[in-house]
């Protein structure tokens, strides 16, 4: 076999979005990033509503009664599928869908399909899973003491350290992820903090939420947490193309990579029940009064209790930037 060597940053890269990528293939994933790992989105339609939601109050904040909704990492657009059929009567909402992959057969006419964030646009962006599949270099512990970039075997996903961890990368493991220990590891968050601050920048105004699977500094996992994902089950990460590549996200990091509007890190828990998701049971006096009523409510807060879960997607981090439009 021959052996070819790259960083994870580079390795990732390729196998995820060149040609024939995990995300560009139609063939590897005939039905998108849902084939093989299930998100909010898919758990219950009401995470769409409480975007739909979130998107109402962005424009009532905004003082717009046209607003944009613009979804990083897209998928096959079933957010924006369950954001339109649930906004309020009224708002007018402008859709992108941004996403490497062709657009899907059947979509509704208004979203705009795109590889590239739009700019200028005023309303909520709004990206779930995305930066942790946003591809980053690993670093490792040498017996010395020493950070290197760790580097990967294309075919079969094997390991090796490469060179000492320098420059900007070593400032933001120094800053945000330091190691000492030989062994300990970490993923290098820089590509991601500057994918958000682009992310963030390209509002002219609105509310940016990035949610994901997370960890802030005084918390970090000392292995990291790199992996792979393929038809629903964990694989070990081999970057070939025929696996999803995801590492968790330094939220904190990416919070302070962003030098324009007031920031807030939450979890999905907090952040869902602020928008009035909750797993609370309906009243058992409401199954004597309305019996349909209470299985409807009872079906609700199961599918809410899942998305609010502490120990599941409850967990998950809410990073929210508020943006306002710049004065000339």
């Amino acid at each position: 076999m021959t052996e070819e060597w790259q960083g994870w940053r580079e390795a990732a890269e390729t196998a995820l979005y060149g040609d024939g990528g995990f995300y560009r293939s139609p063939v590897r994933s005939p039905d998108g990033p849902a084939g093989h790992f299930r998100t909010s989105v898919h758990a219950s339609p009401l995470f769409a509503r409480a975007v739909a939601g979130l998107l109402a109050r962005t424009a009532e904040e905004l003082g717009i009664g046209t607003v944009a909704l613009v979804d990083v990492g897209a998928g096959r657009g079933e957010l924006l599928t369950g954001v339109l059929a649930a906004v309020p009567e009224g708002l007018e909402v402008v859709p992108y869908g941004v996403e490497v992959a062709a657009r899907p057969p059947g979509l509704d006419p208004r979203i705009v399909w795109c590889a590239e964030v739009p700019r200028g646009v005023s309303g909520l962006l709004f990206a779930n899973e995305w930066l942790d599949n946003v591809p980053v270099d690993v670093a490792e512990v040498d017996g010395d003491g020493v950070a290197r970039y760790v580097q990967v075997r294309i075919p079969d996903g094997g390991e090796r350290l490469g060179l000492p961890v320098t420059g900007a990368d070593a400032a933001w493991l120094e800053r945000w992820w330091p190691l000492s220990v030989p062994g300990e590891r970490a993923e290098i968050g820089l590509p991601r903090d500057l994918a958000w601050a682009r992310a963030v920048g390209s509002l002219e105004a609105g509310l940016a939420v990035a949610v994901d699977y997370a960890h802030v500094r005084g918390a970090r996992p000392p292995f990291g947490t790199l992996t792979g994902f393929r038809g629903g089950r964990e694989v070990l990460p081999v970057p070939d193309g025929s696996c999803d590549l995801t590492a968790h996200v330094a939220l904190d990091a990416c919070a302070a990579a962003v030098d324009r509007g007031a920031a807030e890190l939450s979890s999905q828990r907090a952040a869902l029940g602020r928008l009035g998701i909750s797993g609370e049971r309906p009243p058992l006096s409401l199954a004597a009064t309305d019996p349909a009523a209470y299985v409807t409510a009872l079906a609700a807060a199961g599918e809410a209790a899942e998305l609010t879960a502490r120990g599941g997607l409850g967990d998950f981090g809410w990073l929210l930037h508020r943006v306002r439009a710049e004065l000339s």
